[in-house]
């Protein structure tokens, strides 16, 4: 056992659907072999009277997009773990509230995916146009859509990635199929790629790709026919068999993805968001073998990895020692930093709490997001983190730098 492991606390969230889908109490249960106490949180209750947490695991999903909908209760449950994570700056969340509302809106989701192939330049990488359709079809929207490169036939999908609604989806053939679509909602250029979908799960430095069925192959261009509507969910499930996922068209490039590809996808969503564990839903262009990312999720269900707890396990072991090798367990902080360390410790905390892994990125070189200027928002609360810990830390008070950390940053993100 890794000594740094015992007497970590690692609390968990997750609905009773998501613990009963994953089986959940077999990873707690490899947890405390590993010497990790597990808890479950209550979100009733104030998240202190679960003692101190090394690592929240969640997905807070349903709640956020509640919150996000005004519904008073979710707003409650949401702003209790939002001000546990600003009293503890030290607590690793798996994953940080802002990234999941990005993955949460298929819109800032696909603008993300553009900027990174933007930014890495690997010619195998070619995500499809999109757009968002506010309002109904009219001249002004059809003049839009070709400004925005998209061309027929094209997926029309909810702009909110979560939820049972966010599978029904429909392929538009024509202008006329634009009367039946339903605003506000995304539509994105279908890229034929012989029916084959890959799944990629993502655990940390860690990924597994599954094979799925998906939609066959149409002519490009308009068509004279009906607009498709289908369920994704359905569609994409190993059993799957049906006419829209028919391989008797199959032509052009079929060849798996690029393990090289699907690594730097990975780590570079995980730099530009901070998360942990997502799923990258990837195609393969028929025609160019061109890899295209088509959707991201958040804390998929890992169906088809069979070390998920292992390599979940893996990765909470990491990041723990990575943030705090030398620190004791949730429960055992000292009261001051160490003077020799202070410093760092205190600037390194801050920055990655204030900015919630979002800046840390643009200081990497390797980094495909290092050559991209941060929102000046960003570079406002950095600077306040900055300049606040500097005139605390310079008249050796470590405490004072603390409990400085736990203050509200003043916020001028446009966003909010």
């Amino acid at each position: 056992m890794q000594t740094f492991l015992k007497g970590r606390r690692v609390g968990y969230w997750l609905s009773e659907k998501k613990m009963k889908k994953l089986n959940f109490q077999a990873f707690a249960d490899l947890c405390r072999k590993r010497g990790i106490e597990v808890v479950q949180l209550d979100l009733s209750q104030p998240l202190e009277d679960h003692g101190p947490l090394d690592v929240i695991i969640h997905k807070l999903t349903d709640l956020i997009l509640e919150a996000d909908q005004n519904d008073s209760q979710a707003v409650l449950l949401v702003q209790r773990v939002q001000d546990y994570i600003d009293a503890h700056p030290e607590t690793i969340i798996l994953d940080p509230l802002p990234a999941i509302r990005t993955l949460l809106d298929r819109c800032k989701s696909y603008q993300l995916i553009h900027r990174l192939e933007s930014c890495m330049r690997d010619e195998r990488i070619c995500s499809p146009p999109f757009m968002v359709l506010n309002t109904e079809c009219s001249p002004d929207v059809l003049e839009q859509i070709k400004r925005q490169g998209l061309s027929f036939p094209f997926i029309c999908k909810t702009r909110v990635a979560h939820g049972t609604n966010s599978h029904e989806m429909a392929i538009i053939f024509s202008e006329e199929d634009l009367k039946d679509v339903k605003p506000p909602c995304v539509i994105q250029s279908f890229i034929n790629h012989n029916a084959v979908l890959y799944k990629v799960f993502v655990v940390g430095d860690s990924y597994t790709v599954v094979e799925r069925p998906s939609l066959k192959n149409f002519p490009a261009g308009p068509a004279d026919r009906r607009a498709i509507f289908f369920n994704s969910h359905n569609v994409s499930k190993p059993e799957s068999s049906s006419d829209l996922t028919s391989r008797e068209n199959v032509e052009g490039v079929s060849q798996p993805p690029s393990d090289d590809v699907i690594r730097e996808l990975s780590r570079s969503l995980r730099e530009a968001l901070g998360v942990s564990l997502f799923g990258i839903d990837v195609i393969i262009n028929n025609q160019t073998g061109q890899h295209a990312v088509i959707d991201i999720n958040a804390f998929p269900g890992y169906e088809g990895v069979p070390e998920f707890f292992n390599d979940l396990l893996n990765h909470i072991s990491s990041v723990l020692q990575s943030h705090n090798p030398d620190f004791p367990p949730a429960g055992e902080q000292p009261k001051s930093l160490p003077v020799e360390m202070g410093v760092f410790r205190a600037l390194k905390t801050g920055v990655e709490w204030r900015t919630r892994g979002r800046l840390g990125v643009l200081y990497q070189p390797e980094s495909p997001l290092s050559g991209i200027a941060p929102a000046q928002h960003e570079l406002n609360l950095l600077k306040w983190t900055w300049d606040g810990l500097k005139s605390e830390l310079s008249s050796g008070s470590e405490n004072e730098a603390l409990r400085f950390l736990h203050r509200e940053p003043p916020c001028s993100c446009p966003l909010c």
